[in-house]
């Protein structure tokens, strides 16, 4: 803004803004999982959501040392999580509800949380155990790092040995906090103690931790324990079964469990693969089930009315019980929850993958992470604007059944979409279809819904310098102008239907939106519109006999 005093003769230089302020695009592939991992570790916490972005930083958080990330009772969460990296699935968020299943026998005593360390080659030097009086104070933190031989004392003969590598520090913590520190530590059992003290000896005594020489005959460098941070915490007890569904609903302002994820907004896909693992270990039953799904619905629809302050951009995959494989079991299944919306997505049949914890024997499981994946994967190639489908999902090797033609014709109108195997192509997927009302046509398809949502959100981050700038006719226009230049963008990458702007969209911001009541009130009306993509679902070739003679007579 130009400056309204000027009373020294000279030359003044004032910067002024120009043009419109380019709105971009927000990302539309974030997912989000609930379900049970094999650990919860490196600042990952029980029930609450963990930024995920590459399977490596899951086993980082949700594994234990050196495993490959799975469960011994097969949960269902690592296999969607491993399928949706595999698909092409970008960042996530992670909600761990457990490491054993609700019910599992507990033990009679804590057991101590152990840690093995290993060193060069892979192999074992240490082992760490948090003392039983420990357990309930919290994670302890081992740090292993570089030292060398002590230093002799002043005015004693004799030369310090050189610093062949084998010398350590092991510092506990406990948070920012210090609780011991040990110097100048090796592993040679016959050492020198006048310059290096053998570790189990110097840690004999320390009250936060038991320490146990796990390694093979060799020299002390071969056996030194590896650098870097390692946490001690205690076992994860299995929640209870009375409280299991209210934990994995979550609390939102302790942002845990499902309602912990809707805190996220940048979060666009939610998930909850293990609600199928809870059924089938006869820990929920389907109404407890239906209510999961109900309340991630609910709060898709809340955040679109303003019932729920969070952006309008989610939708919720879902998945049919497994003890449902045929088409008329899904149907009926359908019928009994009886839950419509925009927001809801559901996939048929479940999945055939590899489980390493079986020799890579083929499991069963959900296929709400790979399916995910592939939506992560058509946004980057194609769009949002294109239709998930017709797609081959990766790390997919069989189907729980082989739906045809036929029987898709009865689960399509419903809003199931068909995974099915065809000859020559490979498994794809079939079908892409919201959960609405059959008579909302307009929100149909899963594109549609997605599409929507993402220029919902983009104008509504593109548009905060607006809050507050003078409501007169030049803030309209460069209202209109920043929005039209956003929507002509994405007609141009062919997200709006039309052969030019005007037949796409439009915006209005004008004297009839916005008379002098509105502007005493403070408000400002900007009136959008749209014409978006459809997918072409029914392709129709109409066939019939010609005669280039009969016609050429007629002329």
């Amino acid at each position: 803004m130009a400056r309204l005093d000027y009373f020294a003769p000279g030359v003044y230089i004032e910067e002024i803004d120009r043009g419109s302020r380019p709105i971009e695009g927000v990302s539309t592939a974030i997912a989000g999982f609930v379900g049970f991992t094999e650990d919860v570790r490196g600042g990952a916490e029980l029930f609450k959501p963990m930024l995920v972005t590459n399977w490596t930083q899951f086993l980082n958080y949700f594994s234990r040392p050196n495993s490959d990330g799975f469960t011994d009772f097969n949960a269902y969460l690592p296999f969607a999580v491993y399928g949706y990296f595999m698909n092409g699935g970008g960042r996530c968020w992670i909600t761990s509800i457990g490491t054993q299943l609700p019910g599992a026998p507990k033990p009679p005593d804590p057991q101590p949380a152990s840690l093995r360390i290993t060193g060069r080659g892979n192999r074992p030097t240490l082992q760490f155990s948090m003392r039983p009086e420990q357990l309930a104070a919290g994670t302890i933190i081992v740090l292993i790092s570089d030292s060398g031989p002590r230093a002799l004392p002043e005015g004693t003969e004799g030369s310090v040995p050189p610093n062949t590598g084998e010398y350590f520090k092991v510092q506990i913590r406990r948070g920012d906090e210090t609780l011991e520190e040990y110097d100048n530590l090796t592993m040679n059992r016959e050492g020198n103690a006048q310059f290096a003290t053998y570790a189990v000896t110097a840690l004999r005594n320390s009250m936060f931790i038991t320490i146990e020489d796990i390694s093979q005959t060799g020299q002390p460098l071969a056996r030194r324990p590896g650098n870097g941070q390692y946490e001690l915490a205690a076992p994860i007890v299995a929640t209870t079964l009375d409280r299991f569904s209210s934990d994995i609903e979550g609390v939102r302002d302790d942002r845990t469990g499902v309602r912990g994820l809707f805190e996220i907004d940048e979060i666009t896909m939610i998930a909850c693969p293990d609600l199928m693992r809870a059924y089938q270990s006869e820990l929920m039953n389907l109404d407890q089930v239906h209510g999961i799904m109900e309340l991630m619905i609910s709060m898709c629809e809340g955040s679109n009315t303003g019932d729920i302050p969070n952006p309008p951009n989610r939708m919720v995959v879902l998945d049919s019980p497994p003890d449902c494989p045929k088409p008329q079991q899904v149907v009926e299944w359908l019928n009994r929850f009886n839950r419509r919306s925009m927001f809801g997505a559901l996939y048929y049949p479940w999945i055939k993958v590899a489980n390493p914890r079986d020799r890579g024997n083929p499991i069963s499981v959900p296929p709400c992470g790979h399916v995910m994946g592939v939506w992560g994967r058509t946004d980057e190639t194609r769009g949002v604007y294109k239709a998930p489908a017709n797609e081959v999902p990766r790390g997919v090797i069989g189907l729980d059944y082989d739906t045809n033609f036929r029987e898709q014709e009865l689960l399509n109108p419903l809003g199931i979409n068909c995974i099915r195997r065809f000859p020559n192509r490979g498994i794809r997927i079939w079908g892409a279809r919201t959960l609405v009302e059959p008579d909302k046509t307009e929100w149909r398809y899963i594109s549609v819904r997605r599409l929507i949502s993402y220029i919902e959100k983009s104008l509504e981050l593109g548009t905060q310098w607006v809050v507050f700038e003078p409501n007169d006719e030049d803030l309209w226009a460069r209202v209109r102008r920043t929005v039209s230049n956003f929507l002509e963008r994405i007609w141009r990458e062919g997200a709006l239907f039309g052969a030019s702007p005007e037949q796409a969209f439009y915006v209005k911001c004008d004297e009839e939106l916005n008379p002098p009541d509105t502007r005493i009130l403070g408000r400002l009306y900007i009136e959008v519109g749209v014409c978006p993509v459809r997918p072409a679902e029914f392709v129709i070739l109409r066939i019939s006999q010609w005669n280039g003679i009969e016609t050429d007579e007629q002329q």
